[in-house]
């Protein structure tokens, strides 16, 4: 059987083991709904929110156009009455929201619902961890690209400190938050130096860092190939310091390949987008905060729930949306990026979450 098959029968197998529910045109399940509920965000990260693009007299959202807490919980009960098990808050910066507790609180007693997480750049996060978890937070993920003060600084748009971020991470940590995860995206040249101070600061501390392969998500980052470090090359500078072993993946459509330390301190994981495209078994859906769906962290246009919403649509009208766009769905960018033109105009990433 050669290596390709194998992966194909993989992947039949993890849907089975899915089970039932609304399948794309590529016959993958809805799983996953990611849930933007801030649109704006206190760091100016150059791959994701220039400062020249947003800066101070750029126009976010009024209020009035973001979904309300009652309008995202009608959403998320109807996705999840189409199969949809795990719910991920993201932004722009979440913690921007006020009162995302009470969301969080109504959103975990969804039925149907077994895993609630939130994504966030750490800077709010001491101040907000205990709340979150007593609400019925399970997880949280922590954008951090680097440990060195100036690069972080750089990364970040001259926004926040990295001790505050750090500070948050102890703080979620100690209110249960865990197993909590690090996120970096890996750019040639910016920080690709810090790789390993990354791993030795977390390396036994449960904490899991997951390195991201830069990646042309909307169309303003300036996205060159030659930036991205392939994640081979970041595993084979790691295992040189510390051997690895590979790790199955905890779920069916888990986006991280995983490594864990031979010496039992943990493992390290690596989302590879560009060069190991994982579009096949791709199970999300992307809610963004003024209501539109996105199928694809590259898509181009979302499908409007906003509108129905505040027209009075009924849940049979809305569910019928939600899952006629599902089963429309037949995105793959990242299988197919090589064919497609440069500059092809797409989300940005910070209206959508990552």
């Amino acid at each position: 059987m050669t290596g390709t098959e194998e992966k194909v029968l993989q992947l039949q197998r993890g849907i089975r083991e899915a089970g039932p529910g609304v399948m794309d045109r590529l016959d993958r399940p809805l799983r996953d709904l990611r849930i933007s509920v801030m649109d704006r965000c206190n760091f100016r990260c150059p791959y994701c929110m220039p400062e020249d693009k947003y800066h101070e007299h750029f126009q976010f959202l009024k209020s009035s156009e973001r979904l309300s807490f009652e309008e995202i919980l009608r959403v998320a009960q109807i996705f999840a009455g189409l199969g949809v098990k795990k719910l991920r808050i993201t932004g722009g910066e979440p913690l921007l929201r006020p009162n995302l507790a009470d969301l969080i609180g109504d959103l975990s007693r969804i039925e149907g619902i077994d895993d609630v997480a939130l994504t966030t750049n750490g800077i709010l996060l001491a101040q907000h961890a205990a709340a979150l978890k007593a609400a019925g937070l399970s997880r949280v993920t922590v954008s951090v690209d680097s440990l060195d003060d100036d690069v972080f600084v750089a990364m970040n748009g001259g926004r926040g400190s990295l001790g505050r971020v750090l500070d948050g991470i102890d703080e979620a940590i100690s209110a249960g938050l865990t197993p909590l995860k690090i996120n970096t995206v890996v750019i040639r040249g910016v920080n690709d130096a810090g790789v390993i101070d990354l791993v030795e600061r977390f390396r036994g501390t449960g904490v899991i860092v997951r390195f991201i392969e830069y990646m042309d998500v909307g169309t303003i980052n300036h996205w060159r190939r030659a930036d991205t470090v392939p994640s081979r090359e970041l595993l084979e500078r790691i295992a040189s310091r510390w051997p690895l072993v590979p790790r199955g993946r905890n779920y069916h459509g888990e986006v991280a390949s995983r490594y864990a330390f031979e010496d039992g301190q943990g493992e390290v994981g690596f989302v590879s987008s560009v060069t190991e495209p994982f579009c096949g078994s791709c199970t999300r859906v992307r809610l963004s905060s003024d209501g539109q769906v996105f199928t694809c962290l590259f898509a181009a246009n979302g499908t409007d729930l906003k509108g129905p919403l505040r027209a009075g649509a009924s849940d049979e009208e809305l569910r019928a949306i939600v899952e006629g766009t599902w089963r429309r769905r037949e995105d793959r960018y990242s299988e197919l990026r090589a064919s497609i033109a440069p500059g092809t105009e797409k989300v940005e990433m910070f209206y959508i979450g990552g």
